[in-house]
């Protein structure tokens, strides 16, 4: 998961454009979306309701699942989860440390345990390979996540997670559309983790989540937490919450769920240039851009990420030039003050701490203009030339 992109700053020294231009987007959807939060006003049904069910069975169909249930937030997806599987305290869950503090605070939030697994360098996913290592007696789950919109290497670890009898959770929040093997990302767990942050893909006008199942009975399970343990108003079978999507939401979405092929294209035509004018500046050796995907692998860029060595100093260097950027994400979870009861230190997940140090987000949404896009990339290459 990911915070909303920061505005640029006005300055004096340049014209400044935004990391990601909301305005754009809603510009070329107006009407549509005007007309259908004026009919959630008239119907003034606001809590769940015909809006969120229409948006729960256009979202599993679009992504070949079986079931979709909204929630309140991505965070909440999580949550919720990992309660319908009955983890808690004395489990383990397998995760990534180079992620949105969601993934493992999620865990933690249900008394679990996070255990961390480090990444591969070129994806930022959870690396299969050092999986079997991180196994336990006590574990319980693995939680892997399809960061910046590039979906984790499932095979290996759906084979590990037979071998072991576990749940998957997949945090799919930056990465709903994305494909692996032609199936889409949150489709192949138990659980699949959607978020509808107004910067995702797939954004809402404020908070909102989804999670999808081909499970029926963990499908009445989520509908039961999300709304208190109950199946029957003031009668409750469980302890759950309160993590209802909101109707206003769900129009929204609807709304937009209609045009996300084509804005999913359009940021992968974006990536696409990006690699493009970097080799054409002959920046290829001096920054590291996102690979293209292997054909097994479609990559929804959320985030198009670089690496570089000098990466706070060239982050500095584009924002005195009004370029703006982004670091997804400068501190790993297991350094965080919020979890030093588990003991890690530094150099514990030296791949993720590596990219901590290096990695830099720059605009990609579909509207971003050629101009600007040129921008960026020239500006990068006159910080090489002031070295």
């Amino acid at each position: 998961m990911s915070f909303p992109a920061k505005r640029a700053e006005n300055s004096p020294a340049a014209s400044r454009f935004d990391f990601l231009d909301l305005r754009a987007q809603f510009a070329t959807i107006h009407d549509e979306v005007m007309q259908a939060v004026a009919q959630v006003f008239e119907s003034q049904y606001f809590i769940l309701g015909p809006e969120v069910k229409l948006l729960e069975d256009e979202v599993a169909t679009k992504l070949g699942a079986k079931f979709a249930i909204g929630c309140a937030s991505g965070t909440d997806a999580l949550i919720l989860s990992l309660l319908a599987a009955g983890i808690g305290k004395g489990d383990e869950v397998i995760t990534t440390p180079f992620s949105f503090i969601a993934t493992a605070g999620s865990i933690a939030y249900v008394g679990a345990k996070p255990v961390f697994v480090d990444i591969n360098p070129v994806t930022f996913n959870i690396n299969p390979a050092l999986l079997e290592a991180a196994v336990t007696p006590k574990t319980r789950a693995i939680m892997p996540v399809h960061l910046f919109g590039l979906p984790a290497d499932m095979d290996p670890i759906l084979a590990i997670v037979r071998e072991h009898n576990l749940v998957i959770v997949e945090d799919a929040a930056q990465a709903i559309g994305s494909r692996y093997a032609g199936r889409f990302a949150g489709t192949f767990g138990d659980y699949g983790c959607f978020s509808f942050f107004p910067s995702k893909n797939l954004g809402g006008a404020g908070d909102g989540g989804m999670i999808t199942t081909n499970d029926a009975r963990i499908a009445e399970r989520l509908q039961m937490l999300r709304v208190h343990g109950s199946k029957k108003k003031y009668f409750h079978e469980m302890i759950g919450t309160n993590s209802r999507l909101h109707a206003l939401q769900a129009a929204v979405l609807r709304v937009k769920l209609r045009h996300l092929g084509d804005w999913q294209q359009g940021r992968q035509n974006r990536a696409d240039r990006y690699r493009r004018l970097f080799e054409s500046a002959g920046l290829a050796s001096f920054i590291s851009t996102p690979p293209r995907p292997p054909a097994k692998f479609e990559h929804v860029y959320n985030q198009f990420t670089i690496r570089s060595s000098r990466r706070d100093d060239l982050k500095a260097f584009l924002h005195s030039a009004g370029v703006p950027s982004e670091i997804y994400y400068p501190l790993c979870i297991h350094l965080q003050e919020a979890f030093t009861y588990l003991g890690h230190k530094p150099g514990d997940f030296p791949e993720s701490e590596k990219a901590s140090r290096e990695v830099l987000s720059l605009p990609v949404y579909p509207e971003l203009p050629d101009a600007q896009q040129d921008r960026v990339v020239q500006t990068i290459s006159d910080f090489r030339s002031s070295l």
